[in-house]
């Protein structure tokens, strides 16, 4: 099953997805690193395939050939490091 990894909406596109492809659910981008099967919070550059270019925005749409969408469970926002949870947090408190 596929779920998008900011609110955990399932999502129903079957094949290859493209660049431009958002949730349903949130408007989110579905090809970024976050969906895929290699990102690794952990792992060098967050990402479990050694010759995969840096992507400094994990949540952002890229041209990342190894891509390979993750079947998960769901989840969404509660999938979240404390890290990132910390830092989303930090980005709100300066939003004008």
């Amino acid at each position: 099953m596929r779920h998008c990894h900011a609110c955990g909406a399932e999502v129903s596109k079957e094949g290859k997805l493209f660049r431009t492809d958002e949730c349903g659910g949130c408007g989110r981008d579905l090809r970024c690193c976050r969906n895929c099967v290699h990102y690794s919070p952990t792992a060098h550059n967050q990402c479990l395939e050694p010759v995969a270019e840096w992507v400094a925005d994990k949540e952002r749409a890229n041209f990342c050939e190894y891509f390979t969408f993750a079947d998960t469970q769901g989840g969404g926002p509660s999938r979240r490091s404390p890290e990132e949870a910390a830092r989303e947090k930090w980005k709100k408190l300066f939003k004008s």
